[in-house]
């Protein structure tokens, strides 16, 4: 079997918001084979730079487009695929937005793979641990304190025993910081658990102030309190808060993770699939639990993501907590026939071949900007 294109599609929902959700926007990764099978992948990053890093040609040996990389490709192996367009980027990948693609391609193969087997990723992956997680529902904050007390109201009521809201307007100042936790706790009651996600905004000790007022409100971690970049505020922080502290969906690779593990820098780590792939987030998770850390996914774009997520959480020992993204954008929920979503507070990673999802090509026909494969 060889792989015979590469097919990249940016779609965009019909009103972009200037808000931090990546549910908006996506690069949506199809590789076709000469057996007629496609796998479908997704990339969390800027969908414009997603694609122009597959649709590059070639300069060097060391600076070459992804598509040129892949095709006449067996695409069931994945790892030395993946160590092929590692060392033929390294003039301009390495990190950051080329491993977020590489992450996207990556979770097409293993659809792909699992097609190929009919076997569902969870089941090449090892085995699942759990047949089913309990979900958090994940979205922004409120304007104010009532309106986020409205928002965890909302989603309790849904069935979710737990809920994280994150960043804007969080950051503005202090009042308002504790007024939006305050909110959120009010609204979700006593008993479901709280998370923060603060958005970057913070200096370490300004973070460990807040950490120590956001503990009377009982929230089950603060994520990214500070710079993604700041590994030794972090390793400080997490040694002096008193409450848990999370973050690692902003890094791709190996490489980006190494320091974080290796300074045993938070209490959660987050990886996000899509940015990462199958092949690199099982190497990190391994080595995650083997310095004795804890493990969540970061998802907030489609049913792609959720499916995606949930074949690897499913497998991991200790896994506690899924991220559900609860935007209501047709993107989160449209892209896909099949509604990736929790019920009741719990998800279950789809048994079908490979991803176990479909896409809806109305969907991609309506929302679709630009496309290029060969």
């Amino acid at each position: 079997m060889k792989i015979t294109q590469v097919i990249c599609q940016i779609l965009r929902i019909e009103s972009v918001e200037e808000k931090t959700a990546g549910s908006q926007d996506s690069l949506l990764i199809r590789i076709r084979t000469d057996e007629g099978l496609e796998g479908i992948g997704e990339v969390d990053a800027s969908p414009e730079v997603g694609k122009a890093i597959i649709d590059a040609p070639f300069s060097h040996l060391i600076a070459c487009g992804l598509r040129d990389l892949l095709v006449g490709e067996n695409p069931l192996e994945h790892q030395r695929l993946w160590d092929k367009l590692y060392r033929r980027t390294m003039y301009y990948g390495r990190r950051a937005a080329v491993i977020a693609v590489m992450g996207g391609i990556d979770v097409a193969l293993w659809d792909l793979k699992g097609k190929f087997y009919n076997q569902p990723i969870h089941r090449l992956l090892g085995g699942k641990q759990h047949e089913r997680i309990k979900a958090y529902g994940s979205i922004l904050f409120g304007r104010d304190g009532q309106e986020t007390a409205d928002i965890g109201r909302r989603w309790v009521e849904a069935g979710y025993q737990a809920v994280k809201f994150g960043w804007e307007p969080m950051g503005q100042s202090e009042a308002l910081d504790i007024e939006l936790v305050r909110g959120a706790r009010a609204g979700m009651g006593a008993e479901a658990e709280l998370l923060i996600d603060a958005g970057c905004v913070w200096d370490a000790r300004t973070a460990l102030r807040r950490a120590e007022r956001f503990k009377d409100f009982n929230i089950g971690w603060l994520e990214e309190p500070l710079n993604q970049d700041d590994v030794d505020g972090y390793v400080w922080l997490r040694d002096r808060s008193p409450v848990p502290i999370a973050a690692g969906e902003g890094e791709c690779g190996r490489g980006a993770f190494r320091p974080w593990i290796d300074r045993h820098a938070l209490d959660v780590y987050q990886i996000d699939v899509l940015r990462n792939g199958f092949t690199e987030s099982a190497y990190i998770g391994q080595r995650v639990l083997e310095n004795g850390g804890r493990l969540c996914n970061h998802g907030y774009k489609s049913g792609i993501s959720v499916a995606a997520c949930l074949h690897w959480l499913s497998t991991i020992p200790g896994a506690f907590l899924f991220e559900d993204c609860v935007e209501d954008s047709p993107l989160r929920h449209n892209l896909t026939q099949e509604r990736m979503q929790a019920v009741n507070g719990w998800i279950s990673a789809p048994d079908a071949p490979g991803l176990g999802v479909t896409i809806n090509e109305d969907f991609v026909k309506r929302y679709l900007v630009a496309e290029s494969g060969w």
